[in-house]
């Protein structure tokens, strides 16, 4: 696990997250014209307006993984290895 202590809201939050996760989370980022603490801050309000709302780390997983799914339909369409 790697930590990183970003601001949100004016808060300093620490997160744990395992490395993959803070690749990922980098480069969505950067494909976004963001900066890290923007996206996760975008993030976080997104989590909080979910009822149960999940820990800011889940809610960053989650983001990821979707991400990475959304990537690979567009990849497996393009190929024409979607499923039909």
């Amino acid at each position: 696990m790697q930590k990183k202590s970003i601001t949100i809201k004016g808060h300093r939050t620490s997160i744990a997250l395992e490395p993959e996760f803070w690749v990922e989370l980098m480069s969505a980022a950067k494909n976004a014209n963001k900066s890290l603490p923007v996206l996760v801050a975008e993030i976080d309000k997104q989590r909080l307006s979910a009822t149960p709302s999940p820990g800011l780390a889940s809610a960053l997983r989650l983001y990821v993984l979707a991400k990475l799914k959304t990537a690979s339909s567009s990849t497996c369409d393009e190929t024409g290895g979607g499923s039909s």
